[in-house]
Formats: structure tokens, sequence, C-alpha cells
């Protein structure tokens, strides 16, 4: 089925910062009874970046999460905003998170990452050829870097260990294409 089957009768904006949109919709649900939802939209786009090295090494981000209350390991991460060039954006974060510029980029992918609740679309690439240089981290953020070997940060995902949705289907679907390629 392609078309909408939920009717929008009113939407109200409950709340709103640089971040986000969250939305209060009054709608007609597909069964044609009134109901509500609430719809969190992002002003940015995510984008993930898998870097990995010579020595089959990936790069990982430590970081405090706020939300979730907890340290997570993740690939370096960022937002662009909706007219900014994706791998631009990619390169800047990587750059500001790590210190470290990519001579070769490739898209992997892309994904919605909570699809039932809002409308976040993250895009995720694979840097190689590396270059390390200072980091520029922002004031929001205190990271530390760690370089693992590749088999290493997809063992900490099958075990559970990163749990971040983008670091969880970049670094798979790396290990799915170099399985493939076989």
């Amino acid at each position: 089925m392609s078309t909408n089957p939920w009717k929008r009768r009113q939407r109200t904006v409950v709340y709103e910062n640089d971040w986000i949109v969250v939305n209060h919709d009054d709608v007609e649900r597909p069964d044609g009874k009134p109901g509500i939802y609430g719809v969190v939209h992002y002003k940015h786009r995510a984008i993930g970046i898998v870097a990995i090295d010579t020595a089959d090494r990936v790069l990982l981000v430590g970081q405090y999460r706020y939300p979730l209350d907890v340290y997570s390991w993740e690939i370096p991460e960022g937002g662009g905003g909706p007219d900014e060039d994706p791998l631009a954006t990619a390169r800047r974060e990587l750059r500001e998170e790590t210190g470290v510029s990519a001579r070769r980029w490739t898209r992997l992918g892309r994904a919605h990452l909570s699809n039932c609740i809002g409308d976040e679309e993250a895009i995720y690439y694979l840097a190689e050829d590396l270059e390390q240089g200072q980091a520029e981290p922002e004031g929001t953020e205190q990271l530390e870097v760690r370089w693992l070997d590749f088999s290493e940060a997809v063992r900490m995902v099958c075990a559970g260990e990163i749990t971040d949705s983008i670091s969880v289907i970049a670094l798979l679907l790396v290990a799915h294409n170099r399985h493939a390629q076989r």
C-alpha cells in the first residue's frame, strides 16, 4: 500500500528548539476513528562515518550520551542542515571530532532512525586513505578517540557493547559488504 491511510486534521507545535520540533497532531486513524499522533521533526540530518585505516582499524568516539545516561562508543557522527551536502557534513564532523581527514569516501546508505515517532534520517559513509590532524570538538562534546581492529568493533556490535543505531547499521553494512565480496 503506497497511499497514506492517516488524515491529519490539525497540527500544533508543542515544543521547539534549535534541533527538533515536537508536533501534536489530531488525526483520523486508518480505521476512520479520531486519534492523536506525536511527531518529532528533526531539523538536521544525522551523518555517520566508518573511518578505516590501512591496518584495518576503525576509529571510534566515546562520549557520554545525556538522554540515555550512559557512556557510548560509536563511529564519528554529527548533524548537517537539510541544505548542507551530506558528504561535506561527514568531512567536517570527522575532522572536528577526531582530527582525521580522508581522501576516499564511499556512501554506504541511509536509514530512518525511529520512524514510528520521528522523521530523522541518517546517511553513513566509509572513509579511507586517512590522514591525522588536530581535532576541534564542539563545546558540548567531551570525546575520547579510540582505534581498534575492525573485527573487534563488529564483535562489540554483536555483543551489545556498541548500541548507537547509526554505528550498528554502518559497521554491520561494511562487514556484510566485505563478506559479499569474498
